[in-house]
C-alpha cells in the first residue's frame, strides 16, 4: 500500500458510508485504513466520525433540509383542509378530507426523512 492518504472518490465505495454496515466499516478501516486503531470495537457512528476525520470529510451540522419549502406549503394546505373539515357538515366529505390530510402528513414525513 502508498503512504498517502486514501480518498472518498479512490475507494471506490459502492455505497454512501452512512448506509453501509458495521461490519462493512470495520472492514473498511482495517484494509484501507490501518491509522484507525480500534475499528474492531467501534460502534456505525464512532466508526463513521472517524472515517469521515481521516478522509478529511467536514460533517454539516444543522443543515436545511432541501425539501424545506415543500414541507412547509403541505402543512400550510393542511391546516387550511383542517379548518375546513370543521366547516362540512357531511359525513361523507370530512372523511375525504381527513384521508387527505393523512396522506399529506406522510408524504411530509417521506421528505423530512429522505434528507
Amino acid at each position: 500500500m502508498s503512504d498517502e492518504t486514501p480518498t472518498l472518490e479512490s475507494l471506490e465505495l459502492k455505497k454512501p458510508l452512512e448506509k453501509m454496515t458495521t461490519k462493512d466499516l470495520r472492514q473498511l478501516c482495517i484494509d484501507k485504513m490501518p491509522l484507525i486503531a480500534g475499528a474492531s470495537g467501534m460502534d456505525k457512528d464512532t466508526l463513521i466520525s472517524n472515517i469521515k476525520e481521516y478522509l478529511g470529510i467536514e460533517e454539516e451540522e444543522g443543515a436545511v433540509s432541501p425539501y424545506k419549502d415543500r414541507i412547509l406549503n403541505i402543512k400550510r394546505q393542511m391546516r387550511e383542509m383542517r379548518i375546513e373539515k370543521k366547516a362540512v357538515t357531511g359525513r361523507k366529505e370530512r372523511a375525504q378530507l381527513r384521508r387527505k390530510i393523512n396522506r399529506m402528513k406522510k408524504q411530509t414525513r417521506a421528505l423530512a426523512k429522505s434528507v
